[in-house]
């Protein structure tokens, strides 16, 4: 049985690795570290939970350390001006047949664009983890267009629009 309360992620817990396509020769694959977030479950009512969260830009983890400092620029994230990529959900609906499933919409903002995004989300588990915290486990997925978020380098030229992300989480119980 899942626990009401405030959860904060498990940083060391919880990433998003993103995918996407490469001049047609291969998936290219990332990742997300040191990702923030709170969450509130209500087991009684999904539907009154809350999440958001915050991802720092300069802790994208590419293969390459060319691609790290290409990603910061204006070409794709601009993190100078736009240091954080953030999720607020506004929506949580648990899936009729399978309860251990939901969708989580909510509003994704990346370079400062703010666009509805749709999280398919898997329940993995709950309860005292090795240390004795209190913990609850999810995966999300969904696929975003990076033209939605005005990153368009390379579009038409081999680099693809569609991005997977991979959401794991394990939070920590607060209160």
């Amino acid at each position: 049985e899942v626990q009401a309360g405030t959860y904060k992620l498990d940083s060391s817990h919880g990433k998003i690795t993103w995918s996407v396509k490469h001049l047609g020769f291969s998936t290219y694959v990332g990742q997300f570290t040191n990702v923030s977030a709170d969450l509130t479950l209500d087991p009684a009512n999904p539907s009154a939970s809350t999440l958001t969260a915050t991802v720092p830009i300069a802790d994208v983890s590419p293969d390459s350390q060319g691609l790290k400092n290409h990603l910061q620029t204006p070409d794709f994230f601009d993190a100078a001006q736009f240091p954080t990529a953030t999720f607020k959900a506004s929506s949580i609906a648990i899936d009729k047949d399978d309860a251990s499933e939901a969708d989580v919409t909510g509003d994704l903002t990346i370079r400062g664009v703010t666009r509805p995004v749709t999280l398919e989300v898997k329940f993995n588990q709950a309860g005292p983890s090795m240390g004795g915290a209190y913990r609850v486990g999810f995966d999300g997925e969904t696929t975003v267009k990076r033209s939605d978020f005005g990153v368009s380098y390379g579009l038409g030229v081999g680099l693809g629009d569609d991005v997977e992300l991979h959401i794991e989480g394990e939070f920590v119980k607060q209160s």
